[in-house]
């Protein structure tokens, strides 16, 4: 059975106490398989998520950051000062990959201000920090509140950071929207079309209303 399909039902057992874990044997799960639905579920529902790194933090935030993992760039450490940060990132805007930053902690809130900036403040962000360490982060929110967060605790102004930036996705139509129909429909099993179509948005990250829509088509 599809992964999308099972992803309720997983959710469900770690909400009971379960503990899960997503393995492959071809590698770093998340990397061009739909395991992300996944991970985008659990920080939907409030579950945490931590990775088993490799040689790479970079591979490793992205497998946690509940974001599409088909397609994405590692970009590293952004320029130092505000101009050749902001045009460089001006110059990534308008990429619908997911995008993969490094940063230092004496830049971090002066970096995700310019990424507002630049991107807006309601682009979907992971923030990790310290993977796999005793005081592991992982972060899930739009770039606005990430800066509010990173504000408020100056430990998280500390340590390796991995910022993982959601694409500038441009919304689905409706042929674009029957290749979720099958997680729809599941959904549908248990949920009103309003509860599926807000837990269809956060695991696929397409707009909440146009998958209301199709959910209504699919009703018929």
């Amino acid at each position: 059975m599809p992964l999308q399909i099972q992803t309720p039902k997983i959710i469900e057992m770690i909400q009971q106490g379960h503990s899960v874990a997503l393995i492959s044997d071809a590698g770093t799960p998340l990397v061009s398989d739909p395991g992300y639905q996944l991970v985008q579920a659990a920080h939907a529902a409030g579950v945490a998520v931590s990775p088993v790194v490799g040689a790479s933090a970079a591979i490793g935030a992205l497998s946690v950051a509940g974001l599409p993992s088909d397609r994405f760039s590692f970009i590293g450490f952004l320029p130092a000062k505000t101009h050749g940060r902001q045009k460089q990132l001006d110059a990534l805007k308008s990429a619908t990959e997911t995008l993969i930053f490094y940063e230092a902690p004496h830049r971090i809130i002066a970096s995700l201000q310019d990424m507002a900036t630049v991107f807006g403040g309601e682009r979907q962000v992971t923030f990790c920090r310290e993977l796999t360490k005793t005081f592991e982060t992982v972060h899930k929110s739009t770039l606005e509140a990430l800066i509010e967060f990173v504000k408020a605790d100056e430990n998280q102004q500390r340590g390796e950071m991995v910022i993982v930036v959601a694409g500038n996705n441009v919304a689905a139509d409706d042929d674009d929207l029957s290749v979720h129909d099958a997680l729809l429909k599941r959904l549908l099993e248990d949920l009103s079309v309003k509860k599926a179509a807000a837990l269809a948005a956060d695991i696929t990250g397409v707009k909440k209303n146009a998958l209301y829509q199709r959910l209504l088509t699919l009703q018929q």
